[in-house]
């Protein structure tokens, strides 16, 4: 009965090796040599000058959430060329819209000065 579990546990028992070994290697074989600079904090591309509360400027945000849309953007178009020849014209519309949404929107931000910094 409990033959037919062994891949599973094998399954599970490599799963763990693979995730946890390089973790465990890297601790017991990279060389540990703290300085001051290492251990200074660090936060979004600038360093910590006052307090953790302090207010941040809002276009950071904006740059990260339009490169995360931008890249979707890419994640998507893949797929889609992929089954290109399949979909035909319908797939070849729909998607041409879809980057028509989002040329659209970037064109609107950039006029607005989303991306402009001073």
């Amino acid at each position: 009965m409990l033959q037919n579990y062994f891949p599973i546990l094998m399954f599970v028992v490599v799963g763990l090796l693979v995730g946890v070994g390089p973790l465990l290697l890297g601790w017991l074989l990279a060389p540990n040599r703290p300085d001051p600079e290492k251990l200074s904090p660090y936060e979004c591309g600038f360093e910590a000058f006052e307090d953790a509360r302090m207010k941040f400027d809002v276009r950071y945000y904006l740059v990260a959430i339009l490169f995360i849309l931008f890249d979707l953007e890419i994640a998507f178009l893949f797929p889609w060329a992929v089954v290109l020849k399949e979909l035909g014209m319908y797939g070849f519309g729909v998607m041409i819209e879809f980057i028509t949404v989002l040329t659209i929107g970037f064109v609107y931000m950039w006029k607005k000065g989303a991306l402009e910094w001073e």
